[in-house]
């Protein structure tokens, strides 16, 4: 049990949290995969080499530290993280392994002087209560699966009924499942959790559902990455009829429900998950902004899908930027990168919006500034992270 003592423990450790917790946590993860080799699987190594992976648990942590007398102040935090650890199949007996290379973390990189008994005490409750919230919400999202129509829990067999490039690097995969059953609907936004053996080692991955609901299958549609090890192998080794492994879909980034009128913006592959959210939104009625930013017209993924659209429906008014032009591919609307007189020009004239966005984070710490600047209010802003969630700053 978390005692008043406790919290105030963890609360005098921000200071050094704020100084040095990214330090901690990499050795964190270090310790984890040595101690605990299974969980690896779970864990996306490109995050871990570049940092990213370190700094967001660093942010998380520091967050928690912060807020331990006012939980509620976390805000979408917690939804987040579970939302992360379904798609993943995070489970109870995952927890105590995290717990343990924690707090073994904290004593080796802190010192014994610092991270005193009392401190990994106070630290393991600390833990032990986050744990406890996190598998109690995940446990309802289990359950919320596996009940639905066309539901289920862990792992279920898709063979691919369809392989097609959008793109010089963006791949559509259309999965339907092996024993031939229903599949459970999902939120435009949503994204599925896949699992593949990559040279006999298993990887887990999140991709987002790129194609509106339709009750028996689900699209995904992948970015080859330079050394991704995943990316590369659905594109080079995975073809019709072969076996994957999915997770039920999950994820908070979703529509409101709400009239006002929409704006999507999205760089690069974050184009995906955009797409069932503007088959939805077109479907209400609602007034829709569609903005995509890509580096050239060779790698813009479904331009024909959403112009087809805005032909059909006239609330709609799509807008491309890319960053260069080359000979033989179609012509953007703006050519650099995306500004503030830019994306004026294309908001609608009221400020009174929503606008969800998403892709590589330096462009959503962009464009998070510049729907600031412009008068959208945050709480109508959305986004959603392709690796470790961390705070656009």
């Amino acid at each position: 049990m978390l005692s008043a003592e406790h919290r105030a423990i963890v609360s005098a450790t921000v200071p050094i949290l704020e100084q040095g917790g990214e330090a901690l946590t990499t050795h964190f993860y270090q310790l984890l995969f040595a101690d605990f080799p299974e969980v690896k699987a779970y864990f996306n190594q490109a995050h871990q080499h570049d940092g990213g992976q370190p700094r967001a648990l660093a942010n998380s942590i520091l967050m928690y530290a912060k807020n331990i007398d006012r939980l509620a102040a976390l805000g979408d935090l917690v939804s987040v993280i579970v939302n992360k650890h379904v798609s993943l199949n995070i489970l109870p007996e995952h927890y105590p392994m995290v717990g343990a290379s924690l707090l073994k973390a904290i004593r080796e990189v802190l010192g014994a002087e610092t991270a005193t008994d009392a401190v990994l005490e106070a630290w393991g409750a600390a833990y032990g209560q986050l744990a406890d919230i996190l598998i109690g919400a995940e446990r309802a999202a289990y359950e919320g699966q596996a009940h639905a129509p066309g539901g289920w829990n862990g792992l279920r067999r898709f063979v691919v009924a369809e392989k097609r490039a959008e793109s010089e690097e963006i791949t559509s995969f259309v999965l339907r499942p092996q024993d031939g059953g229903a599949v459970m609907d999902f939120q435009p936004g949503q994204y599925i959790g896949l699992r593949v053996l990559v040279d006999g080692v298993e990887q887990r991955r999140q991709y987002s559902l790129s194609a509106a609901p339709n009750g028996q299958t689900y699209q995904i549609s992948v970015k080859r990455e330079t050394g991704g090890k995943v990316s590369n192998h659905l594109h080079d080794s995975v073809d019709v009829g072969d076996v994957v492994e999915l997770l039920p879909p999950s994820g908070a980034f979703t529509l409101s429900d709400s009239a006002k009128p929409i704006v999507l913006i999205s760089g690069g592959v974050g184009i995906t998950p955009t797409l069932p959210m503007l088959n939805r939104a077109l479907a209400t009625g609602r007034e829709v902004r569609f903005i995509h930013a890509a580096r050239h017209g060779g790698v813009h993924a479904f331009r024909d899908h959403v112009d087809a659209l805005a032909a059909q429906h006239p609330q709609l008014r799509r807008h491309y930027i890319y960053a260069e032009t080359r000979d033989g591919h179609p012509v953007p609307d703006a050519v650099g990168l995306l500004d503030r007189e830019k994306l004026a020009g294309w908001l609608p004239a009221s400020r009174d919006v929503e606008a969800y966005f998403l892709g590589p984070t330096p462009f959503m710490r962009a464009v998070k500034q510049l729907l600031r600047e412009l008068g959208i209010p945050e709480s109508q802003t959305y986004f959603e992270f392709f690796g470790p969630a961390a705070a656009l700053n």
